[in-house]
C-alpha cells in the first residue's frame, strides 16, 4: 500500500515494560520498515524526555518533516502518564495541550489509539483527532470499564473510532458488553526467540516471570511444594519484587527456586533456556504475551484455564483451574516425567510473526482509508461552472407544511428574496408539500428551488434527500432511506450530524452509509453545542466529504443566518461540484431568539390567531412579489 503516516498512542508510561508498548513497539517497526511515517506517541514520568518530546512537536510547526525518521518509528514522549479509572477527572492541562498541538500541527492518515479510556494520553488524542482513527483494547477488566463514569461522554469519545480491533475474542465480548459497536479480532504474534542449548543430563528448567497479579506466584510456588523432588528440575523466576517470603517452602524446595531481576536476566534471555513455563492468573490481571513468547521460543505452556489463555495455546495445552494446586502440580508432574508429552507439547507451531499482525493491520488502514471520498473534480464541470455567477445558498429550511415550523411557503420565497439568497433548498419533515409548492411560486420571487425532505428513519436519525420529487415515508431503515433518494436521483445530505440534542444517526450508522453520503452538513446555527458542529467539520474532513451548511430556520426570522457561497448550477450534478469549492458564510444570529419565535409561531399561539397571522403575512409575500 501507498505510505502512510501513523501516530500509535499508548497511554501507559513507555519506560514501564507493558504489554501494550511492547504491542506498539513491534507493530510501529514493521510499518516503518514497510515505508510507512510513523510515531509513538507515549507518556512517561521521564521529565527530560518529555521535553524533548514537546520541543519536537514545536518544531514541526515550522518543518513538519523534521518529526519523521526514515526506516524506524519516531518516540514522541508528550507527559506523565495517567491510569485509566484514575480519581483525577482530566489529564493535565500542559499534557492535553501538547496533544492538541500536536493534531494540529502533524498532518496523520491514521491516529491509531490503545486502551483509550479516560483519562489518559489515549483518550485525549482520540477526542482531539482530525485523521482516521483505529482503537485497538486488549484486557480491560470489568473494573476499568466500570471506572468510566462518565459513560456518554466516554461513549461519545468512542465513537469517534473509524475502526475496533482487539487482539483477544474475550475482549471483543466484554467491549461489547460495556460499549456496543463492531470490534475486529487480531490475534497477537511473538517474535522468534532462538533456545539456549540444555546441556546433557541438565534438569529441565521452569521459568515464571512475575507479571501476573501477586496471588499468581503465591499459587504457583504453592504448586511446587508437592512436586516430586526424585525428578531433575530446577525453578527460575523473574521478578522485579523481589523473594516471597508469603509462601512456605522446604528447604529441599527452595533450593532448587532461583530468583532474578530484569536487571540480571531479562525476559527473552529466561524464555530462551526454559523448558516449561507457568501461568497461573486468577482473571484479575492475565498476562497472556508470557505464553506467547514462550511457544515463540519452543517452552510448553501450563496456565490457568481463562479465556483468553486458552485462546493464545494450542488445543491440547496444559491446562488448570484458576486456584486448582493441586492440578497444577499433576500438571507440571506430568510433563516433567513424561519425555514424549514434552516431545509433542514442544513440537506445537509457534505463535504467528510480528509481520503477520501488521499485515492485519494494515487492511484495517486500507478498509478505513478506502471509505473516503476521491474528492476529485469534475473539469467539465468545473470548467462551465467557472463562468457562472456567485450565488448565495440556504440548504436546510421548513414551511408550514411542517408539523413544527408556521412560515407560509410564501413568506419563506418573500424572506429569502429579501435575505439576497439566490437558492434555497426546501426540507420540510416526513413531507415534500412545501418545497414543491415553493418551486410553483419560486420564479415570482426570482429565487431557486431545490426540492428537498428531511426524513426520520426507524432507528438512525434523520437524513435529508435534495433534488427528489416524490415523498418518502418515514420510518424505513437509514440505508432504505438512503436507497430511495438515489433511485428518486437525488443527493444524500446529512443534516446536523452529531447533534446529541436532535436525533441523529450514531457514528458506525453514518460509516454503514458513508459511501453514498453526498454531502454533510458542517454548520447548522440552531445546534446548541459549537463543539457538535466542530464535529461534523472533522468528519468531512477526514473522509474528504463535501461540506454543506443551512440555517435550520423554522421561522422566517432565521433564514440565511448561514450561507454557501457557490457558483450559480442547474440540477443535481452541477450543485455538488459547485458546492465543492463554495465557502460558508456564517451571521451572527441569537439561538435563544430564533427559538423563541418559534415557539411564539407554532406553540403559544391559538390556532384561529395563527390562520389569520398566516392569512396577512402570505398577503403582504404575494403583493410584494
Amino acid at each position: 500500500m501507498a505510505p502512510l503516516t501513523i501516530a500509535q498512542i499508548t497511554p501507559y508510561a513507555w519506560e514501564s515494560g507493558h504489554e501494550v508498548n511492547r504491542f506498539v513497539a513491534r507493530v510501529s517497526g514493521e510499518l516503518a520498515a514497510r515505508g510507512h511515517r510513523v510515531l509513538i506517541v507515549a507518556p512517561s514520568d521521564d521529565h527530560a524526555a518529555v521535553r524533548r518530546g514537546r520541543a519536537a512537536i514545536r518544531a514541526a510547526r515550522t518543518d513538519p518533516a523534521s518529526l519523521w525518521t526514515d526506516g524506524e518509528p519516531r518516540l514522541l514522549i508528550v507527559g506523565e502518564a495517567l491510569a485509566a479509572g484514575s480519581r483525577r477527572a482530566a489529564l493535565p492541562l500542559d499534557v492535553s495541550r501538547t496533544i492538541d498541538e500536536l493534531h494540529a500541527h502533524v498532518t496523520l492518515d491514521i491516529c491509531h489509539v490503545h486502551d483509550p479510556f479516560a483519562p489518559t494520553v489515549a483518550s485525549a488524542a482520540l477526542r482531539a483527532s482530525r485523521a482516521l482513527n483505529v482503537g485497538t483494547f486488549y484486557l480491560p477488566t470489568e473494573g476499568i470499564l466500570s471506572t468510566q463514569v462518565a459513560r456518554k461522554l466516554v461513549e461519545r469519545i468512542f465513537g469517534r473510532l473509524d475502526e475496533r480491533t482487539t487482539p483477544f475474542l474475550a475482549t471483543a465480548e466484554l467491549m461489547e458488553r460495556w460499549f456496543p459497536g463492531t470490534y475486529r479480532v487480531i490475534p497477537p504474534g511473538a517474535m522468534p526467540i532462538e533456545r539456549a542449548p540444555r546441556p546433557a543430563g541438565a534438569p529441565l528448567r521452569i521459568g515464571f516471570v512475575d507479571r501476573e497479579e501477586r496471588p499468581a506466584l503465591r499459587a504457583f510456588l504453592r504448586g511446587l511444594r508437592e512436586v516430586p523432588l526424585d525428578l531433575p528440575w530446577e525453578v527460575t523466576v523473574l521478578t522485579a519484587r523481589g523473594a516471597s517470603s508469603s509462601t512456605p517452602l522446604r528447604n529441599a524446595v527452595r533450593e532448587r527456586v532461583r530468583w532474578v531481576t530484569p536487571d540480571e536476566v531479562d525476559e527473552r534471555e529466561l524464555l530462551a533456556g526454559c523448558d516449561v513455563v507457568v501461568a497461573a492468573s486468577d482473571g484479575a490481571a492475565p498476562n497472556p504475551g508470557i505464553l506467547l513468547r514462550a511457544r515463540a521460543a519452543g517452552a510448553i505452556p501450563i496456565a490457568s484455564r481463562l479465556p483468553v489463555y486458552e485462546e493464545v495455546l494450542t488445543d491440547d495445552a496444559l491446562l488448570f483451574e484458576p486456584h486448582d494446586i493441586e492440578t497444577l502440580t499433576a500438571q507440571l508432574t506430568r510433563v516433567l516425567s513424561d519425555p514424549q508429552l514434552r516431545e509433542r507439547l514442544a513440537a506445537a507451531p509457534p505463535p504467528r510473526t510480528p509481520a503477520a499482525v501488521t499485515d492485519e493491520f494494515e487492511d484495517v488502514y486500507a478498509r478505513v482509508l478506502a471509505r473516503r471520498h476521491d474528492g476529485r473534480a469534475n473539469h467539465a464541470l468545473r470548467d462551465r461552472l467557472r463562468r457562472r455567477r456567485l450565488i448565495d445558498v440556504d440548504l436546510h429550511m421548513h414551511t408550514d407544511h411542517s408539523s413544527d415550523c408556521a412560515t407560509p411557503v410564501e413568506v419563506l420565497l418573500d424572506t429569502a428574496r429579501r435575505q439576497g439568497l439566490g437558492a434555497i433548498a426546501v426540507t420540510d419533515h416526513n413531507e415534500i408539500s412545501g418545497a414543491l409548492e415553493a418551486r410553483e411560486k419560486a420564479a415570482d420571487f426570482g429565487v431557486k428551488v431545490i426540492v428537498g425532505e428531511e426524513v426520520m428513519t426507524a432507528t438512525q436519525g434523520e437524513v435529508i434527500g435534495l433534488f427528489i420529487e416524490e415523498k418518502i415515508p418515514r420510518g424505513m431503515t437509514l440505508q432504505e432511506t438512503v436507497a430511495e433518494i438515489k433511485r428518486q436521483g437525488g443527493l444524500v445530505y446529512v443534516p446536523h450530524p452529531f447533534d446529541r440534542m436532535h436525533a441523529v444517526p450514531d457514528y458506525e450508522h453514518l460509516l454503514a452509509i458513508v459511501d453514498d453520503v453526498d454531502a454533510i452538513e458542517v454548520f447548522n446555527p440552531r445546534v446548541a453545542i459549537g463543539a457538535f458542529n466542530e464535529e461534523a467539520e472533522r468528519f468531512a474532513a477526514k473522509y474528504r466529504m463535501v461540506a454543506g451548511a443551512g440555517s435550520d430556520s423554522h421561522v422566517a426570522q432565521g433564514l440565511g443566518s448561514v450561507r454557501i457561497r457557490m457558483r450559480d448550477f442547474d440540477g443535481p450534478q452541477e450543485f455538488l461540484e459547485s458546492l465543492r469549492d463554495a465557502d460558508i458564510v456564517r451571521k451572527p444570529t441569537s439561538l435563544l431568539y430564533v427559538q423563541a419565535l418559534k415557539f411564539l409561531e407554532t406553540k403559544a399561539t391559538p390556532a384561529g390567531a395563527r390562520a389569520a397571522r398566516r392569512a396577512r403575512r402570505v398577503k403582504r409575500a404575494t403583493r410584494k412579489s
